[in-house]
């Protein structure tokens, strides 16, 4: 699943996306990426493993979550795309 997303302040939304590991957790995150729009800074872009899209779905529809945007400083509409794996390589 990846979202991308306008943020106030990197460092503010950091702290916060940091404290929402345990809400992660409950809904099958098994790991993930963040990168950040090399023009603007301020577009994030999270690149999450989860287990399954039906967990990837209730933590976006989770209060917590949406609680914990607006405290981190989320400026804009997140952008939401569900893949399914298909190659992953490493070079």
């Amino acid at each position: 699943m990846i979202v991308k997303h306008k943020v106030a302040d990197y460092g503010a939304w950091k702290k916060v996306f940091d404290e929402m590991k345990p809400e992660r957790d409950i809904n099958g995150w098994i790991g993930h990426e963040i990168f950040r729009d090399a023009a603007d800074k301020s577009t994030v872009i999270i690149v999450n493993r989860v287990k399954d899209i039906e967990g990837a779905k209730a933590h976006g529809q989770s209060p917590a979550l949406k609680e914990a945007m607006q405290r981190a400083g989320v400026i804009s509409v997140p952008e939401i795309t569900y893949l399914q794996d298909e190659e992953m390589a490493s070079y």
